[in-house]
């Protein structure tokens, strides 16, 4: 944490959290059932952990995304929504929260006042509802730089991607995600960065955008 945070203060780049579930064998992607109380508490532990850190390289976390399974169920449930948003708030009420454009975690935050950051992705394949296709399935990744630079610039010129099924799904958001642990991820980098450049498209920190 000490080492991603003095990268980001080095290129200009806002601190982020990104707390799951506690399951570190599952690497976060495993749903855990835990009464709401537990999971303000690990939640709230995880973020002190981070701007722990952070204190002392004198910066304050910017935002928080919730990951793997946790992510996945907020973004349909919006009683879940509302809680994390809530500790959130609790924590910081400066915290921007990020949720997937167009979900029911996106309007939940909204409506009790969060900040809250719509993210669409790169490397991930939609179904035709909006939602991620499953990493166990077909079409999940997208591992390919040139389809990843591709679905960067629609997404950020025209609000629009692709589904599995070569549905046309609207999709209006402030932030990309480019997952770290995607084998082609730095390469998937590079070439987006490179696509939005030339496509004039500019890249901005996103306490700007929300």
């Amino acid at each position: 944490m000490a080492k991603t945070v003095r990268l980001s203060i080095e290129y200009g780049v806002g601190v982020g959290a990104h707390p799951s579930f506690p399951d570190r064998e599952g690497f976060g992607r495993r749903a855990i059932r835990m009464n709401p109380e537990e999971l303000r508490e690990t939640l709230a532990r995880q973020m002190d952990a981070l701007q722990s850190v952070a204190d002392r390289f004198g910066v304050n976390v910017q935002h928080v995304k919730v990951h793997g399974a946790l992510y996945n169920q907020a973004a349909a449930d919006p009683s879940l929504a509302a809680l994390i948003g809530e500790t959130m708030r609790a924590i910081n009420p400066g915290l921007i929260v990020v949720a997937l454009a167009g979900s029911v975690m996106a309007d939940v935050l909204e409506r009790i006042g969060v900040r809250v950051a719509r993210e669409a992705f790169i490397d991930r394949g939609y179904a035709a509802d909006g939602a991620l296709v499953p990493r166990d399935r077909a079409h999940a990744l997208v591992t390919e730089p040139h389809e990843a630079a591709f679905r960067a610039v629609r997404l950020a010129r025209d609000g629009l991607v692709a589904a599995e099924d070569g549905t046309e799904i609207a999709v209006q958001s402030d932030t990309l995600c480019i997952h770290g642990d995607n084998p082609s991820a730095v390469l998937l980098a590079r070439a987006v960065r490179r696509a939005l450049d030339e496509a004039e498209i500019t890249v901005t920190p996103m306490a700007s955008l929300v």
